[in-house]
């Protein structure tokens, strides 16, 4: 079994912008540069010769050519009683969206099962502990929802897989597909 997601990848300037964002928050457990990325869908375990046809069918979802997007805001994922994820947020793209579009396809058309929930692109800056107090996610969340960037070109995407370890996900690029 293999873990795995597609995702475009953030570029070193971009990520420089992101990490001097990622302080000033007891409890958050701030993404490492190499783990930033957009994810366009997530396949999660799969068997691995699942994963070979993924691979095969991410090549049709790559039409289309370059495109841009731009991070907008951030905020946090959670429910009513706490939140537990920091992210930086993406305007709104029809190319982009097209492209998670295919990514999924894909992913139903090798055989896997896909979540059902609405696709709202994003990068993960952080992931929070419970007992991170909410007034400090609020604060910070103000402090930093001023956050835009220029366009960002997206010339491919990758599959990527992950590994889970007690230091937080290891990813691997297996597969790069130029749009």
């Amino acid at each position: 079994m293999i873990r795995l997601f597609a995702a475009l990848p953030i570029p070193d300037d971009v990520a420089d912008t992101l990490e001097r964002r990622q302080s000033g928050l007891p409890g958050a457990k701030w993404r490492a540069r190499d783990q930033l990325h957009l994810t366009l869908a997530f396949y999660g375990e799969i068997e691995e010769r699942r994963a070979d046809d993924l691979a095969a069918e991410l090549n049709r979802a790559a039409a289309g050519g370059p495109f841009d997007f731009t991070l907008r805001g951030v905020g946090a994922f959670g429910d009513s009683h706490r939140s537990h994820t920091l992210w930086a947020g993406i305007e709104a793209n029809e190319r982009l969206s097209v492209l998670a579009g295919r990514c999924r396809a894909a992913g139903e058309r090798a055989g896997v099962v896909m979540e059902r929930r609405v696709y709202r692109p994003h990068v993960t800056l952080a992931y929070l502990k419970p007992q991170t107090n909410p007034d400090r996610i609020g604060a910070w969340v103000t402090g930093h929802n001023l956050l835009h960037s220029p366009p960002i070109r997206a010339h491919s995407f990758g599959l990527w897989s992950s590994v889970l370890t007690p230091d937080g996900s290891r990813y691997q690029l297996e597969q790069e597909y130029p749009l």
